[in-house]
């Protein structure tokens, strides 16, 4: 596929997804890495503590190296059923492929599934912390600010699989709960963390997220240097960081956002698609900036027509029809038909429902039918008044600025069970 048919693909997905419904997540910033203990054990069959009595070794006679020899399992006796007491009885031994070397004497946590014929998962290894974490699971709120403030005390844990954890039930709640969290959040440690640029991106996302919610206009200096200081730790979180600060600064701080990225020549891509990203992650989850500022900003980029396909959706998402006349000459002014500018136009004519805007449409259909294929290969059919502009999970959980090592793993479907040893 060519690098232009796939800008094109890429925009009419995105005006698509934009016009899906969906709930904003507790830090619209983030994305959880892998699924929580809490769900694991929800879909587990059984869960059980258990201390190794036997370590996996090579087979007598032959070569670690030998492709032939059978894999080594490593001997677990169960000493707690957490879940599962039909299928497991304390004192039961389980045999896994496991290749750590802890103490003896070490606990480890095991899930499983099927209970036709147990198939356990990595058995992880614990110490009296994490067992008590563990342990106190089942007894939390299945929701809400009271289960929040719970993993809040975890967030920074000296055990990373905690507040590995606990980041994730952060970023899987609904943001509700978040901002009803407020009194009972500890500003301080969160202003901390803030500044602490050895914690990975991730989690600082989430923490600038919190002080939007709990700081107020003593923060706002030090969100302000943060933007304009042009340190590569602060471009990692600035979409959070661009959120935070407009909600606490309010519409009077979009003009210093317009200033650094958006009416600047020389911010980075990058920088550029994170603002745009913080926004309209912002128009989703806070009135704290009106819509029509919000627009006056994205219309800026029609001004630059190679970065104009960023704003498009939006822009048809927040119903500003007032641009049309704009974008239909920036498709006229398009270097050629492969212009990856043309589909995403489009795309905002079909959601217009303007009458003029169906002319237009038809003019641009004979200038270029291609594209007008294209506008139509995937999602085909106009979205309806009924579905727009309601938010949508995509909107408000914003992936990574191009170039950017992602922290952890990232889906928009279930993750993966992945080893959190």
């Amino acid at each position: 596929m060519s690098r232009t048919l796939w800008l094109s693909v890429v925009g009419t997905l995105a005006l698509f997804t934009l016009m899906l419904p969906g709930d904003a997540t507790a830090c619209p910033y983030c994305t959880a890495g892998q699924a929580t203990f809490s769900e694991e054990l929800a879909g587990a069959d059984a869960a059980v503590i258990a201390v190794e009595v036997r370590r996996a070794e090579p087979p007598a006679g032959k070569s670690k190296s030998d492709p032939f020899a059978p894999e080594p399992k490593t001997k677990f006796k169960v000493i707690e059923v957490v879940k599962g007491d039909k299928l497991v009885k304390i004192g039961a031994e389980i045999e896994v492929l496991y290749f750590g070397r802890q103490p003896v004497g070490t606990q480890f946590y095991m899930t499983a599934v099927d209970p036709k014929m147990l198939a356990w998962n990595t058995p992880i290894a614990l110490n009296e912390t994490s067992l008590a974490y563990l342990r106190k699971l089942p007894t939390l709120p299945k929701e809400g600010a009271d289960r929040l403030f719970f993993f809040q005390d975890f967030l920074e844990s000296p055990e990373e699989i905690i507040t590995r954890d606990s980041y994730d039930e952060f970023a899987k709640a609904p943001y509700e709960a978040v901002k009803d969290l407020k009194p009972r959040m500890k500003h301080g440690q969160i202003v901390a963390w803030v500044k602490d640029n050895k914690i990975p991106a991730s989690r600082r996302r989430l923490y600038l997220t919190m002080l939007g919610v709990c700081g107020g206009p003593e923060d706002l200096p030090m969100l302000e240097k943060m933007i304009t200081s042009g340190d590569q730790d602060s471009k990692l979180v600035l979409d959070a960081l661009l959120g935070a600060y407009l909600i606490l600064r309010g519409p009077d701080g979009m003009d210093l956002v317009d200033k650094e990225y958006l009416a600047n020549p020389d911010a980075k891509y990058t920088d550029i698609w994170s603002t745009i990203q913080s926004l309209r992650v912002l128009g989703q989850i806070s009135q704290a900036i009106p819509k029509a500022r919000l627009v006056k900003s994205f219309r800026l980029m029609l001004e630059r027509p190679n970065l104009a396909d960023l704003v498009i959706p939006d822009l048809a998402r927040w119903e500003d029809w007032d641009s049309t006349d704009r974008l239909v000459k920036l498709f006229k002014d398009s270097e050629d038909a492969g212009s990856f500018i043309r589909v995403p136009v489009m795309r905002f004519l079909m959601a217009n429902p303007k009458p003029e805007a169906k002319a237009q449409l038809e003019e641009l259909k004979k200038l270029d039918p291609e594209a007008f294929k294209r506008a139509n290969l995937f999602f085909p059919g106009v979205p309806s008044k009924d579905t727009a502009p309601a938010t949508s999970e995509a909107d408000t959980k914003l992936p990574k600025a191009p170039g950017e090592q992602p922290d952890g793993p990232k889906s928009k479907v279930a993750p993966p069970k992945l080893d959190k040893t």
